[in-house]
C-alpha cells in the first residue's frame, strides 16, 4: 500500500513539474512575443518629391534661328506655367535638359548632336546655355538624338513624375542610322512621352513622319511658325514688378568659391531677358519669385533651407565680407532677416502677377507664341493622366 501511495505521489509530482514547465514555456513564449512586438518598427514609406522633367531637343541647323530665338524669348513664360502645377497637395520640382542637333559644328561620329545641359534645376544656367546656342547647316538625325537623350539622362523611376521629350526641327523625321520608330518605342517603354514640333507646314510635318514619331510614344504632334516673332504683352503692373526684382536681387547672399560668379550670372540673365522686352524681364522676375527658382549652391538664404545645412560648418573664407568674423548667432540673425525680406518681396511679386495675368487674359485671349503654346498645351493635356492640375 505504501508503495502504491509513493508511486502516486511521484506521478503527481511529475505532472505538476510538467505543467509548471509548460506554464514557464508559455510565459517565455509570451515574453518573447511581447519583446518582438516592442522591437517591430513601423516603416513609413519615404516621400518622393515629384518632378516635371523636360528634355528639349532643338535643331540648330541654318534655318532654325527663329526657333532658337523663340526658345530664348519664351523660356520664362514656360517656367511660370509649370510653376503653377500641382499633384495633389504637392508642388513638383522642375528639371530641364537641353540638346542641340543638326549642326555642322558638332561631331559627325556622334550623329551631329550635343548634350548642352543635363537635367538641371538651375534656371539661370538653363537660360545661359540657351543664349549660347548658334546655328549652322547640318544633318538632322531625330531618332539618334531622342535615343541619346533617353540613355544619357537620369529620368528616375518615380511613377508620379512627368517625363517629356520635346523635339523641334524641320527636316524629315526618318534621317539617321537610328530608326525613329525604335527610339519612340524605347521612350514609351521608359514611360517618357515624346512630343514633336515641326517648324513649318502642318501637313508637311505629317508627310515627314513627325506625327508618327509622336504617336508611337503617345505624345502630341504640333506645327509652329518658328520665324514668327514672340509677342510680349505689356501691362500696367510691369514697372512695379521690375522694381520688386531690384529689391529681390539685394536679398541674395553669395558664398563659396563660385558665389560672386553665380550672382553675376543672375544679373546677366536678367539682362538677357530684358534684351527682348521689359515684359519678358517681368516674366523672368515672376519665375524668380516662384518655388522653382533655387540657388542653394551659392546663396546662403536658399542653402539654409536644406535639411543638411549646418551653420557650424561654414568656412570663414567662404563667407561674404559682411559676415566674416561674425558669430554663428549673428550669422543666423542676418540670414533670418534676409529670408523674411525675400518672402515679403516674392509674395508681392506674386500678388502683382495675379493682376498681370488677368490683364493679359483680357487683352490677348489666345496665346500665339509658337514654342511656348505648343509645349504648355501638350504638358497640361498629358499631365491629367497622372492627376496633375493647374491652379
Amino acid at each position: 500500500m505504501k508503495t502504491i501511495i509513493k508511486s502516486l505521489v511521484i506521478t503527481l509530482s511529475a505532472f505538476s513539474l510538467m505543467a509548471c514547465n509548460a506554464d514557464n514555456k508559455k510565459q517565455n513564449i509570451s515574453y518573447a512575443l511581447n519583446e518582438t512586438v516592442h522591437t517591430i518598427k513601423t516603416v513609413t514609406p519615404k516621400f518622393k518629391k515629384k518632378y516635371i522633367k523636360v528634355a528639349l531637343l532643338l535643331d540648330t541647323s541654318n534655318s532654325m534661328d527663329g526657333l532658337i530665338d523663340q526658345a530664348k524669348a519664351q523660356l520664362w513664360e514656360i517656367v511660370n506655367e509649370l510653376s503653377y502645377a500641382k499633384c495633389k497637395d504637392d508642388k513638383p520640382n522642375l528639371e530641364i535638359a537641353l540638346y542641340e542637333y543638326g549642326n555642322d559644328n558638332l561631331n559627325s561620329e556622334e550623329g551631329y548632336i550635343r548634350q548642352v545641359l543635363a537635367f538641371s534645376d538651375d534656371l539661370d544656367e538653363i537660360s545661359k546655355q540657351l543664349f549660347s546656342l548658334t546655328t549652322k547647316g547640318g544633318n538632322e538625325y531625330c531618332g539618334y538624338v531622342i535615343n541619346t537623350a533617353l540613355d544619357q539622362l537620369e529620368w528616375n523611376d518615380n511613377k508620379d513624375d512627368l517625363k517629356f521629350i520635346f523635339i523641334a526641327g524641320n527636316e524629315p523625321f526618318t534621317q539617321g542610322k537610328i530608326n525613329y520608330k525604335d527610339a519612340s518605342k524605347h521612350a514609351h517603354n521608359k514611360d517618357i512621352t515624346v512630343n514633336t514640333i515641326f517648324c513649318g507646314d502642318y501637313n508637311q510635318g505629317i508627310s515627314g513622319y513627325w506625327k508618327d514619331g509622336a504617336d508611337l510614344a503617345h505624345g502630341d504632334y504640333m506645327a509652329i511658325n518658328h520665324n514668327k516673332e514672340t509677342i510680349h504683352i505689356a501691362t500696367p503692373y510691369d514697372d512695379a514688378i521690375l522694381e520688386q526684382n531690384n529689391k529681390l536681387n539685394k536679398t541674395y547672399v553669395a558664398y563659396g568659391s563660385r558665389g560672386i560668379e553665380k550672382m553675376q550670372l543672375q544679373a546677366q540673365q536678367d539682362n538677357n531677358a530684358e534684351s527682348y522686352s521689359s515684359a519678358n524681364a517681368v516674366s523672368r522676375t515672376v519665375s524668380k519669385s516662384s518655388h522653382l527658382y533655387k540657388n542653394s549652391t551659392w546663396d546662403l538664404i536658399d542653402a539654409s533651407k536644406d535639411k543638411t545645412f549646418n551653420y557650424d560648418s561654414l568656412n570663414q573664407n567662404d563667407l561674404p565680407q559682411e559676415l566674416k568674423n561674425k558669430s554663428v548667432s549673428e550669422i543666423k540673425t542676418y540670414i533670418s532677416s534676409k529670408k523674411n525680406e525675400r518672402v515679403i518681396i516674392q509674395n508681392r511679386i506674386q500678388e502683382l502677377n495675379s493682376k498681370r495675368k488677368e490683364y493679359i487674359l483680357k487683352t490677348n485671349k489666345e496665346n500665339t507664341n509658337g514654342l511656348e503654346n505648343a509645349m504648355i498645351k501638350a504638358i497640361k493635356s498629358q499631365a491629367k493622366v497622372k492627376n496633375y492640375s493647374w491652379k
